[in-house]
Formats: C-alpha cells, structure tokens, sequence
C-alpha cells in the first residue's frame, strides 16, 4: 500500500510540487483513490495528498473500516479530515522530518502504524534541503 502513495509522492516531484502521497484503501486492500499533493500545481492551499486521495475516492457510506496510507505524518489538516470522517486507520511511511498530528490520532481511536520508511524521510529530507521556502510554507511557517 504504500508504494502506491511512494508512486503519488514522486508524481507531485516531478510536476514541480511537494512530494507527499497518499491512497485510501478498503480494510482489505482494495484501493478506493489515491492522490499527492497539488498545492503549487493548482494554486490551492488545501490541495493536501490526503484530500486529494480521499477525493478521489468518493463518496462512502462509512469511513470506519478505511486506511490511510500517508507518505508523511498528516498535518492537523488532514488528521482533522480523518477524525472527522471515522476514518479507522492511518499507515504513516515517515516522521522524521515532520511529526503531525499522528499520536493525536492515536490517542483518538485511531490505529496509527509509523513505519519510519527511508524512502519517505530521505525524498523529504531531500526536497525540504532544495525548498526550504516552499516547504515552510506548506507547513504553515512561512514568513
């Protein structure tokens, strides 16, 4: 599952944009959407890769039994839009280089799996060395 998310990280690289990625998926594995972030591809700050993929899943009934797979530790955007959505589980490929909102989730009821992935943490460990700008701007630290 998350090489599918790793697949929609470098898909945002390569347009010029944040490599985040991100795929929702049945409790089973079927892939219900998946998505990267398109903040500067599209001009829209809310564009996040976990919006993106939940987006492309469409509607569904009940979020309860759905994973999140996540390239990076969601933002307390994102974690917001699992919380509210009962969105029952989160795979995070990596935190080193951002900790979100990944142990509120946790403390929330929602099962939280860090896999500490190095694929994930050295292409964001990479982008943010190259982007400092733009990536302390998709973080909310921009001056």
């Amino acid at each position: 599952m998350l090489d599918i998310a790793l697949d929609e990280a470098r898909a945002g690289l390569a347009e010029g944009g944040i490599p985040i990625g991100a795929a929702l998926f049945t409790a089973d594995g079927v892939l219900l959407g998946r998505g990267h972030n398109r903040r500067v591809q599209q001009g829209d700050p809310s564009l996040h890769a976990e919006v993106d993929a939940f987006r492309a899943a469409g509607r569904q009934r009940d979020y309860r039994s759905t994973v999140m797979v996540t390239t990076l530790s969601p933002c307390w955007y994102c974690s917001g839009l699992v919380r509210q959505f009962n969105i029952g589980a989160v795979l995070v490929g990596e935190c080193r280089t951002f900790s979100g909102g990944h142990e509120w989730l946790a403390e929330n009821g929602v099962t939280v799996t860090v896999l500490d992935d190095g694929r994930c943490a050295a292409m964001m460990s990479a982008f943010i060395a190259e982007h400092p700008d733009l990536w302390h701007e998709d973080i909310g630290l921009a001056p």
